[in-house]
């Protein structure tokens, strides 16, 4: 009975440690001594440079608004919830420039919001008004994008914000399962060059330090499985009994088996 003792010891010892802790599944954990955490204020993440493919937002006012009329979209029926924009709004073609009214290809490819809001009111007052006109431009992006995939409900989402972090981001793709990394979310992101993969502990208060804290446009999120589920074990005390119980009942039964023959 010692070879089946010893067995019965090793897989009770790898299933007890294969539980899912609070350490694992509570995000943003104060990792130190416990006390109240006041982290330091980070530099606001920098802006982000419009893409290839995103869509943009303009508007434009004045004093008159039928001056203007021409160079606004007219709001379609699923405006409202910014499916709308996909057909209205201003679309960054291959070469980064977008068609805009009148004044005919611009260029924002690598700009910022702000610095694509100046360019058009600039382009507006030098080709077709007068400053007396007070014109007012607003751009902004056709909402935040963002892929999840992995160990996590996989989608494409839309958030109508500015600015979002991941734990925003995570949530309105309905959270991580217990079955998930949250100590190790990887970021894909788009750049000039690529893209780049990055790592984030979203277990860890200081991960709200990180500059990956934020997502951006076109992000992709992966969320990699646990090593527990890759053995089999159960999320919780409660269901690792069950699986030792099914187990030693196997092993005492292939015992007195192998012990009559």
């Amino acid at each position: 009975m010692k070879p089946y003792f010893l067995v019965i010891l090793l897989v009770i010892s790898v299933v007890l440690t294969s539980c899912i802790t609070n350490k694992d599944v509570v995000y943003l954990q104060d990792k130190g001594d416990g006390a109240d955490t006041t982290l330091a204020l980070n530099e606001l993440p920098k802006p982000y440079r419009v893409q290839i493919s995103d869509i943009l937002s303009i508007n434009v006012k004045a004093l008159d608004p039928e001056l203007v009329s021409i160079f606004n979209p007219l709001e379609s029926a699923n405006s409202s919830s910014g499916g709308g924009l996909y057909f209205s709004g201003f679309s960054v073609d291959l070469h980064g420039n977008i068609e805009f009214p009148i004044l005919g290809k611009i260029n924002v490819l690598g700009f910022t919001i702000d610095e694509i809001k100046d360019k058009v009111k600039s382009e507006l007052l030098k080709q077709y008004f007068k400053e007396t006109a007070e014109l007012f431009v607003t751009v902004k992006l056709a909402g935040l994008k963002y892929t999840v995939t992995g160990e996590a409900s996989a989608g494409v989402y839309t958030l109508f914000q500015d600015r979002v972090n991941i734990i925003e981001a995570l949530a309105n793709a309905g959270d991580i399962p217990l079955t998930g990394d949250r100590k190790d979310v990887l970021i894909i992101r788009q750049y000039p060059d690529g893209q780049k993969i990055h790592h984030i502990d979203v277990t860890d208060i200081k991960a709200m330090q990180s500059p990956y804290y934020f997502i951006q446009p076109n992000d992709i999120i992966l969320v990699k499985p646990l090593k527990r589920k890759a053995i089999g074990a159960g999320q919780t005390a409660i269901q690792n009994i069950s699986t030792i119980s099914s187990i030693l009942a196997v092993l005492v039964s292939t015992y007195f088996l192998t012990k009559n023959l």
